[in-house]
């Protein structure tokens, strides 16, 4: 770390993945990042671009291994809310079907998951490693007053309670870790985009200002906050 922090976006080719990239490579403090997409990126000096597949063990474990030393960052940017057919959230019970909520966790929970398993032994093993995952505030069973979004609320639910697996586990092997799920707010990408029309200006965010605001949090966790999950405002949200 002496040289400067070793950083990884998974999902680097979204909204708010590419302006994570973008912000951490702009800091002096930040000596590479590594931009983790299923198509390769841009390079820079400072950028470095690799390919995986979320839905391929395979590929992240191979993505984790080109890195090849410590990373003092990890943040998982990936995620969907609308799948591949079009089909958004489930209003009600009757609109349950077992692949697309199986589509649903593959990408939401399982991916995540699985770049949990491949990054952990690359934390390093002092200083104030972190893994961060973009969750949802929707995945807070305690703050569900409304239902629906079946699989979406329930695959980030599922993100929460791996990440805080991890930071259990992580915790007894490498104790300045820190594991935590992250609310990004309302962002203006295509995730999100068909369900803009009852969120006030000031709280649709561009990926650029949700990205200050998840680095802005990430600088201010210490290991008493692993675990947990929080807002961009730096507020804790329940499980």
């Amino acid at each position: 770390m002496e040289n400067g922090l070793r950083c990884a976006v998974f999902g680097a080719s979204g909204g708010i993945g590419a302006a994570l990239v973008n912000q951490l490579a702009a800091r002096d403090d930040v000596a590479q990042v590594y931009a983790l997409a299923r198509k390769s990126l841009e390079a820079s000096p400072k950028i470095h671009p690799h390919t995986f597949d979320l839905a391929d063990e395979v590929t992240i474990a191979a993505a984790c291994a080109s890195i090849g030393g410590t990373l003092d960052l990890v943040i998982v940017a990936t995620g969907r809310l609308v799948l591949d057919n079009g089909q958004g959230p489930e209003k009600s019970w009757r609109a349950l079907d077992a692949a697309a909520m199986a589509e649903m966790f593959a990408i939401n929970t399982i991916g995540p998951a699985l770049i949990g398993k491949h990054c952990a032994p690359l934390l390093r093993k002092s200083a104030r490693p972190v893994f961060a995952a973009i969750s949802a505030k929707v995945g807070s069973i305690t703050d569900n007053r409304l239902g629906g979004w079946y699989s979406y609320r329930a695959s980030k639910a599922a993100l929460n309670m791996m990440v805080r697996n991890f930071a259990i586990e992580l915790g007894r092997t490498n104790p300045a870790t820190i594991a935590v799920t992250l609310h990004p707010g309302t962002v203006d990408t295509p995730l999100s985009r068909p369900f803009q029309g009852n969120v006030p200006a000031e709280k649709l965010f561009t990926p650029e200002q949700s990205a200050a605001y998840l680095l802005r949090v990430i600088n201010g966790l210490s290991p008493a906050d692993s675990g947990k999950l929080f807002a961009w405002d730096g507020a804790e949200l329940p499980f």
